[in-house]
């Protein structure tokens, strides 16, 4: 593995991200509430751009007492959607919210100094 830096972390607003190519291999780094996530740019399902997907808030099912849908509501924790095929994963965590063995891949970021580092794949 080596680091690489992709710019500087100011440069990453909350909610926004950059999908960075190095070599081969493309990330996604996200400023999550001030947090720094990064993940391969490639979906589990049929490895579509995920990290170029909609960022949005978990929509959750409002049930009444008897347990009976009754509305919609946006949760707070955020989702990222494949643009290919609507997958969707929790942008903390990288896992698919309706099966725990469907994830993201993450890839480890750091800020130094104000800079984005993130660790890259030896090439083949």
């Amino acid at each position: 593995m080596s680091a690489v830096r992709i710019g500087k972390a100011d440069e990453i607003k909350d909610g926004d991200y950059r999908v960075v190519a190095i070599d081969r291999f493309e990330v996604g780094v996200f400023n999550n509430g001030g947090r720094f996530v990064a993940y391969e740019n490639r979906c589990p399902h049929y490895d579509g751009p995920v990290c170029q997907g909609r960022i949005y808030n978990r929509v959750e099912e409002v049930l009444d007492e008897r347990q009976c849908h009754v509305g919609l509501r946006f949760g707070a924790e955020r989702h990222i959607v494949c643009p290919w095929h609507g997958w969707e994963f929790n942008l903390e965590t990288g896992v698919h919210p309706g099966d725990k063995h469907m994830k993201l891949k993450k890839v480890n970021v750091e800020v130094l100094d104000g800079d984005i580092w993130v660790e890259t794949p030896r090439p083949r």
